[in-house]
């Protein structure tokens, strides 16, 4: 696509970088080049830029490209209409919003036959025309002559009505008239929200808003959501609009000239105008774009809870035994090898009596030597933390780590055609079961086979802008995917899906090779896989790792067409590239700037070197084991003045809440996150977090617990691993602040405002 140049200039200008980086990240997304991949594999064209600002000048870039689609469509059509003049052209084409483009496109828009219509068909124009000069004549005696019995116009009242009519609309479709209410919307409007007559009881979950008042610009986007929905479900009424006052006022101020007859008739057509056409089209304005406003921040929230719980701490390859647990129906118990292959399964009764107990305990005892388990993983849900007292009370070996393991979303992953693909011949119990155990082994790669709007660390996320959101959503996985790298002869096709430049397509033909032809040996094998081109494997391979292969950078971020270089380097100093990787001595012998090219320059060159020491590195933090406290299982169970640890499940504007082992939530108050004043949540605590909190109050019936964490020494430092309450994505939970990532991106796109 040919690159516009205004579009570059105004990006950079924006985003505070060169055109010339603006210019060379446009050109490699047009060539289908991914946003890891650039910000990785090509910094010497970018300038170094990151995947936030890459992600940037893409969000912008498309902005005014559509834009630029809208701009031409309106040129034709009033084009068409014989109405373009070159004033005229030149106002679309200055037009910098679509706001901005649709209000000087309104007076030529094709419309419905309207009260304006009636009034010219009338014969009125020529006296609305007059009026709207608001010179100083006798309007009354001025409408008697447009009185017309064939026209169906009775007396002077019917004439100037109108007239009225026809300036009502005129005011409507003026520019300047409609951004100035635009503004006035948006800085001075207020949202009312009412309880409907009747539904005080049906409605009880939006009691807050029974009777609620705030403005717009502050309406935070929680409840700006949570007011729509209530809406939505006939619990309330909302308004979204300014004192009518303010606005007559202001349009007075543009259109009343005089202060005669005729400005009379202008103030009464003001007031019509607004009440009938501008009121409800502002008001919708408004409606949309603090929607839209209140959708970004949800999504926000969502994309950076996902993307810190997709980047929780693996358990790595180790034989896991996984029990998801039950009270009557028993625990499904499965048993799976360092590859997360399915081994053994079988049902186990621990809570039905004590001979089932024993029986129970027996088959576990029996399988972790057999199989010699290195972890037992337990789901969180019903009888987890009975089920978890069970097994610790079998005298298990030291080594046999035990784990509370967010299972959010396994019940939805069973049910999947997912599953059914790599299981069909077990239930749904079984496939639950071995989710809950892939999810310790490697959170990501299994909560890849998931939608993301059912993992449950977002909120309202079925109420926001579902195109936006999955945008978001799959940028954050895609993110995280590549930057952990996936390996290839392991990885199932839907985590390959998100590497960069392959999607579900070549996904499936990898795993079909592989399946045919047994594991991958080399990179460049990946090039026999059908319809993997040139530009795939460019895009892919960097992120794409082989364990054990014959070339030994195969194993490492390094890109295959960075070999020459590390080869190069090899013999520059007699050595072999495995020497180069294996001992520090020699890679501090490496003089890069003596490898720096047109095309290779120092940034490339310091992540070779820094890959050839850790290759392949997990960049996400050391898995540690995490339990609650023994005894406290229920919400009964807790009294103020506890100290209990936690994992931190949400991040919300008003703080952090905590799963402690009870089946619901504790909610721990910005202003009790620390011992210092935070601001921004996110300053102390992380999703997955662990943390030591103490109780302060406990509501059994609102199922309400309230903590603090003043005092705890770890209220900084994230956690290795550990478990998540399993929740409702629809729970009302307020925002959760960016994480650097999204927070950089939120600036950024706020430019662009």
């Amino acid at each position: 696509m040919e690159l516009n140049l205004e579009h570059l200039l105004k990006i950079a200008t924006e985003l505070t970088i060169t055109i010339k980086q603006v210019e060379a990240t446009a050109a490699l997304l047009d060539e289908g080049a991914t946003v890891p991949f650039i910000s990785r594999y090509r910094k010497e064209a970018t300038g170094s830029l990151d995947e936030v600002q890459i992600a940037a000048v893409r969000d912008r870039l498309e902005q005014l490209r559509e834009l630029d689609k809208r701009r031409e469509s309106i040129l034709k059509s009033i084009r068409d209409q014989q109405k373009l003049t070159p004033e005229l052209e030149a106002q679309v084409m200055a037009a910098e919003t679509m706001a901005a483009l649709e209000d000087i496109y309104l007076p030529y828009k094709p419309k419905r036959r309207t009260k304006a219509t009636i009034a010219r068909e009338k014969g009125l124009e020529p006296l609305a025309e007059y009026i709207f000069q608001q010179e100083n004549f006798d309007v009354e005696a001025e409408a008697a002559n447009f009185i017309s019995e064939e026209k169906e116009v009775k007396d002077t009242a019917e004439a100037l009505a109108g007239a009225r009519d026809i300036m009502a609309e005129w005011i409507n479709e003026n520019a300047e008239a409609r951004a100035a209410m635009r503004q006035l919307f948006e800085k001075k409007g207020v949202f009312k929200s009412r309880v409907m007559a009747g539904k005080e009881e049906e409605g009880q979950k939006y009691k807050d808003y029974f009777e609620w008042e705030e403005p717009i610009e502050k309406s935070p986007s929680h409840r700006i959501l949570a007011m729509r929905r209530g809406e939505a479900e006939m619990i309330l009424m909302l308004s979204a609009q300014p004192e009518e006052e303010a606005a007559l006022a202001k349009l007075e101020d543009i259109f009343v000239q005089g202060n005669n007859a005729a400005s009379e008739q202008v103030k009464l057509a003001i007031k019509e105008s607004y009440k009938r056409l501008l009121k409800l089209s502002m008001e919708t304005e408004v409606r949309l774009s603090s929607k839209k406003r209140a959708d970004e921040e949800a999504i926000r929230v969502f994309a950076d809870n996902l993307r810190q719980l997709l980047l929780s701490s693996p358990l790595g390859q180790k034989t896991v035994l996984a029990l998801d647990p039950g009270f009557r129906t028993g625990c499904k118990l499965v048993v799976l090898d360092k590859q997360g292959k399915l081994l053994h399964n079988e049902n186990v009764y621990p809570h039905t009596g004590q001979y089932k107990a024993q029986e129970a305990g027996q088959s576990i005892k029996s399988l972790v030597d057999k199989y010699e388990v290195e972890a037992i993983a337990i789901g969180n849900g019903t009888a987890s933390r009975e089920t978890e007292a069970f097994v610790k009370s079998l005298k298990l070996p030291a080594s046999v780590q035990v784990v509370m393991v967010n299972e959010s979303g396994a019940s939805i992953y069973s049910a999947s055609d997912v599953a059914r693909e790599e299981f069909p011949d077990q239930d749904v119990t079984v496939r639950g079961a071995v989710s809950i155990g892939r999810r310790l082994m490697d959170p990501l790669a299994e909560l890849v086979k998931l939608d993301p709007k059912s993992i449950g660390v977002g909120q309202y996320q079925h109420d926001v802008d579902q195109s936006a959101l999955k945008h978001s959503l799959d940028d954050v996985v895609m993110s995280c995917v590549n930057a952990v790298g996936v390996e290839v002869n392991t990885a199932s096709k839907q985590l390959l899906t998100y590497v960069s430049g392959l999607g579900p397509a070549l996904a499936q033909n990898i795993v079909d090779y592989r399946n045919q032809n047994g594991p991958f040996r080399t990179r460049t094998e990946l090039k026999k896989v059908a319809r993997l081109g040139d530009k795939a494997f460019e895009q892919a391979a960097g992120f794409l790792r082989i364990r054990d292969a014959v070339n030994p950078l195969d194993a490492s971020a390094v890109h295959p067409e960075s070999y020459p270089v590390v080869e190069q380097m090899a013999k520059d100093l007699g050595v072999t590239v495995l020497d180069l990787m294996q001992k520090e001595e020699l890679r501090k012998q490496i003089n890069l700037k003596k490898y720096v090219t047109d095309t290779v320059g120092l940034p490339t060159l310091q992540d070779i070197v820094s890959e050839l020491a850790k290759p392949g590195r997990d960049p996400r933090q050391t898995f540690e084991a995490f339990s609650f406290t023994e005894g406290v299982n229920e919400i009964n169970d807790l009294r103020a003045g506890m100290k209990l640890p936690g994992i931190v499940t949400n991040i919300t504007a008003f703080g952090a809440f905590v799963d402690l082992g009870v089946h619901q939530d504790g909610l721990v108050h910005v202003s009790h996150l620390s011992d210092r004043f935070v601001s921004n949540p996110h300053e102390a605590v992380k999703v997955g977090q662990k943390v030591e909190v103490t109780v302060l109050e406990v509501d059994v019936n609102r199922k309400r617990i309230s903590l603090s964490m003043k005092g705890d020494p770890n209220a900084a430092r994230p956690a290795g691993g550990g478990s998540a309450k399993k929740g409702d994505g629809r729970k009302e939970k307020e925002e959760a602040p960016m994480d650097d990532f999204q927070a950089k991106l939120a600036k950024l796109k706020g430019m662009f405002k």
